[in-house]
């Protein structure tokens, strides 16, 4: 299905004033005849009194054709089940009154920008009770919306159940494509929104893991879920733009919004990234100690100032490592005595 932009329907304004002046003259006519019965010109008369009659009881279906749009609205219109076109932009348009318009996700409600609300209009039965009904707009709009789908939970490359939720930016961008290449673009795009998201996360680790290849070139490499965001980001974007093409949907942008691991797992994650963390402090500690004490010994042993045997200065290595590596303060202790 190709789109076809209706261009020459902005005349709202100039059918309003007509189909009025017209509803107008078939009144004067209607008056006319109704006098002119008892005269020599009933005939004339009573065929002006039937004409306006009749003219004033379908003269009010060109005020069906009349549309206002917003900016960046659209309209796709059919008549009698064919595609005649589709009118966009802001204005006072008049098109042909038998024409409807198309929207089959008029009444789809999703977690995001932009959905359709619905108006409650108050009518009056038969009974003298009041009844809402509901009026649902036929419009598309074609501004930037943002999806927010709920978040999933998925098995990453290493098998860890993670939860992962994003946020899609997209706009329509073929009003024929949306509205007949798919039964209901909304609910279309939400569920290519989380298969994409499935099969990009299971080829990332959540974090660095040795070994693991997330490009596809067979070579390990440093990437992950919570180190390569943008990486990923813009892979989820692609992966959903090639999904709804026949939509007529751009994707402008996909964002990680919420990442964190399965709550079965959480605590056992925390542990091992706080045990990750006090190894690597400990390494750091150690190297800084070694290199103080090597400075300790060179200093001592400049210029002959100390001498120190083998075993002295093995007691001196272990006594500073104890002090610099310990978590807790030193006590002091004077050896008043000889080591020996």
């Amino acid at each position: 299905m190709k789109e076809k932009i209706l261009t020459t329907k902005k005349r709202g304004m100039l059918a309003l004033i007509l189909t009025v002046l017209f509803e107008i003259g078939f009144i004067v006519a209607f008056i006319f005849g109704a006098t002119q019965l008892d005269t020599a010109n009933h005939i004339l008369g009573s065929t002006l009194l039937v004409a306006g009659i009749f003219l004033s009881c379908i003269g009010w279906i060109p005020l069906l054709g009349l549309r206002i749009l917003q900016p960046e609205e659209a309209l796709v219109l059919t008549l009698f089940g064919k595609y005649v076109g589709t009118i966009k932009g802001d204005g006072f348009f008049w098109v042909n009154p038998f024409c409807s318009a198309i929207n089959p996700a008029a009444q789809t409600k999703l977690n995001q920008s932009g959905d359709v609300r619905t108006i409650d209009a108050p009518i009056i039965t038969a009974t003298g009770t009041a009844k809402s009904v509901e009026i649902v707009p036929k419009k598309l709009s074609l501004k930037i919306m943002t999806l927010n789908n709920s978040r999933q939970k998925i098995n990453d490359c290493l098998g860890n159940p993670i939860e992962i939720g994003i946020a899609v930016t997209w706009r329509i961008t073929d009003t024929a494509k949306a509205v007949f290449n798919v039964d209901n673009y909304k609910e279309f795009l939400s569920l290519q929104c989380d298969s994409a998201l499935r099969n990009i996360v299971r080829l990332y680790p959540y974090d660095v893991a040795p070994g693991v290849d997330t490009t596809g070139d067979g070579v390990a490499d440093d990437g992950s879920l919570r180190g390569s965001s943008e990486v990923v980001a813009q892979r989820i974007r692609d992966e959903i733009q090639s999904r709804v093409d026949e939509a007529g949907i751009e994707i402008i942008e996909a964002r990680i919004t919420y990442l964190a691991y399965a709550t079965e797992i959480a605590a056992v994650m925390l542990q091992r990234q706080q045990a990750s963390a006090i190894i690597d402090a400990r390494k750091m500690i150690v190297e800084g100690a070694v290199g103080m004490v090597e400075m300790a010994l060179d200093r001592l042993s400049e210029g002959g100032k100390v001498e120190l045997d083998e075993e002295r200065k093995a007691a001196m290595v272990s006594n500073l490592l104890v002090v610099l590596c310990g978590n807790r303060d030193a006590q002091p202790i004077v050896n008043s005595g000889s080591l020996y």
